[in-house]
């Protein structure tokens, strides 16, 4: 490659090169929310870009920089179009572009929602492991039958050895029975049951997480679940405010994830104040902070920062190129035309 080149790599070519790596993903995320805990970050807020006239489809931009051992800058670009579902497609789409810390040329143009998707995964099962460090995870419950729940129980499948159950429920009894289907074909340990409604899924396992394309808060009431649930509550916008506040809460930075209508943002509004959130995951995996109680439902809430699909796209990119893998393309960038 010439140093004004670029490499591509496609959705197939990323899945292929994570490929059984799911252990050193948890532990790649578990070190950039270290160093972003540490400061060692740049993560400005992400921009949301919305339509008029449409109030569900979105793309949004998440700039970043991770130092430390990454050293990396970028961005990710990501669509969430709901209505994809509805046409035989995945709801969202992305690209992730890798810049040189040297002259800031681009140097990578990765397929975003493979890395997007499995860093989501992976920050889940890492707050599985620390929120509840003793007790073992024998047992999942998942409200929406997605991509990102399937990338959930894959990671967790691989990080918690001790898995053995998962009880699955969404609102289109065809795609939960898909999904079901799925899993079972690929996790043949694990016995699989659909439910029928909300409350037999909460009440299903004491790990619960929540991946919906709910856009304004639908569960009001957690007295299904057990009293000491752990609720990964990944697409933030699926609890009341009022339910919130009644929880041990968790999140992945404070200042992101009070934004954009989250169920925390909600929170804050109704309470006036962020008194209600115990911490970030970076205070507890830095030893700043104990993991909550045990005894206390506790809702961990990631906001999905931009460094960690910087973390995980330099991984790939690193491997693209011990393997020779991707499409390079030279002279993308122009040379200088000063001279």
């Amino acid at each position: 490659m010439t140093n004004n080149s670029i490499r591509t790599l496609n959705a197939y070519e990323i899945a292929e090169l994570l490929r059984g790596r799911e252990k050193e993903i948890v532990n790649g995320i578990s070190m950039a929310y270290q160093a972003h805990g540490d400061r060692m970050s740049a993560v400005p807020h992400s921009v949301f870009l919305r339509f008029p006239q449409n109030s569900t489809d979105r793309i949004i931009a998440l700039p970043a920089y991770l130092g430390g051992d990454f050293n990396v800058a970028g961005i990710k670009w990501i669509s969430s179009f709901p209505g994809n579902i509805n046409r035989g497609k995945d709801r969202a789409s992305a690209a992730i572009i890798l810049n040189s810390l040297e002259d800031g040329w681009p140097v990578a143009f990765l397929e975003g929602s493979v890395i997007s998707a499995q860093r989501t995964a992976a920050g889940a099962a890492l707050a599985a492991r620390t929120l509840r460090k003793s007790q073992p995870h024998t047992c999942l419950a998942l409200i929406g039958c997605g991509v990102i729940n399937y990338e959930i129980v894959k990671f967790l499948a691989a990080t918690c050895p001790e898995l053995i159950s998962l009880t699955i429920y969404d609102k289109d009894p065809g795609r939960a029975s898909g999904f079901a289907n799925r899993c079972r074909s690929n996790f043949d340990k694990l016995e699989v049951k659909i439910v029928s409604n909300l409350d037999e899924a909460l009440a299903g396992a004491p790990l619960i997480s929540m991946a919906t394309t709910a856009s304004t808060p639908h569960i009001v009431d957690l007295s299904a679940c057990p009293k000491d649930a752990l609720l990964l509550h990944i697409s933030l916008r699926d609890i009341s405010a009022e339910t919130i506040l009644t929880c041990e809460n968790v999140v992945d930075d404070i200042d992101h994830v009070c934004r954009e209508n989250t169920s925390l943002h909600l929170a804050e509004k109704l309470s006036g104040n962020r008194d209600f959130i115990y911490c970030a995951l970076p205070d507890i995996l830095l030893g700043r902070a104990p993991a909550p109680a045990n005894n206390k439902r506790t809702i961990f809430s990631p906001f999905g920062l931009g460094i960690l699909d910087l973390a995980l796209a330099k991984l790939v990119l690193d491997l693209a190129r011990d393997k020779g893998i991707g499409t390079v393309i030279e002279s993308f960038v122009a040379e200088s035309r000063l001279s």
